[in-house]
């Protein structure tokens, strides 16, 4: 049985749920918007993650362009991408699994707040979450240890009693700034050398892992 005390944050995209789709096409779309020219699939994946002004910035020499290309992507998003997505086989089983053990679980993603909660609402197992917190509309808060940061202030914990579950980089990273326990997970788009590189505590190759990997 899991300490009353014990949270576990998971990332959204990659660690949830497949979002390769839905996200890609959006960074396609808002790209054909602004007359910029459409890479191949492959690159197209690494936008997964970062916030989108991470990715979109480099792009543009002007704010104002980045911020229009933010906006051709969420209109997208806000009509078809939110949808566009697969839950990882066996993450329903855990999340219940998890819950029963009587972990808190919250969602802490750099995908934006409002559309990160329209997608867990939908989700079957989404009521097992606490909170989701996800970046501001404006990216004032979009940066991994700012994420987690408006989490423990949220509810008002210590990072020594959570954990940060996901399967970038920026996770690992995010979860490290605060001295928290984390787990890299290769079912998503970082991949296991990104992870040991970002120096993840653990890693877990199959959600059915997880119980085991935040008990021991």
């Amino acid at each position: 049985m899991a300490a009353a005390t014990t949270t576990l944050f998971f990332d959204l995209d990659g660690t949830l749920i497949d979002s390769a789709v839905g996200i890609t096409r959006c960074v396609a779309h808002a790209l054909t918007r602004m007359e910029q020219p459409v890479p191949p699939e492959s690159e197209l994946r690494r936008w997964i993650g970062p916030s989108l002004r991470t990715s979109f910035g480099p792009l543009f020499s002007q704010p104002e362009q980045v911020e229009r290309a933010v906006e051709h992507y969420r209109e997208r998003f806000e009509s078809h991408g939110w949808a566009e997505h697969e839950v990882y086989g066996g993450i329903e089983q855990t999340v219940e699994s998890l819950h029963a053990a009587g972990y808190r679980l919250a969602i802490v993603t750099a995908k934006n707040e409002p559309h990160a909660r329209k997608i867990i609402e939908h989700l079957p197992f989404g009521h097992r979450f606490d909170d989701v917190i996800g970046s501001t509309m404006d990216g004032s808060l979009s940066d991994k240890p700012e994420l987690i940061a408006e989490a423990l202030r949220r509810f008002s914990l210590d990072a020594q009693d959570c954990w940060m579950i996901g399967d970038r980089r920026m996770d690992i990273e995010g979860a490290r700034h605060h001295g928290m326990r984390n787990i890299g997970v290769l079912w998503g788009f970082g991949g296991e050398e990104e992870l040991r590189l970002a120096g993840a505590q653990r890693l877990a190759e199959k959600p059915e892992q997880l119980p085991g990997l935040t008990a021991a």
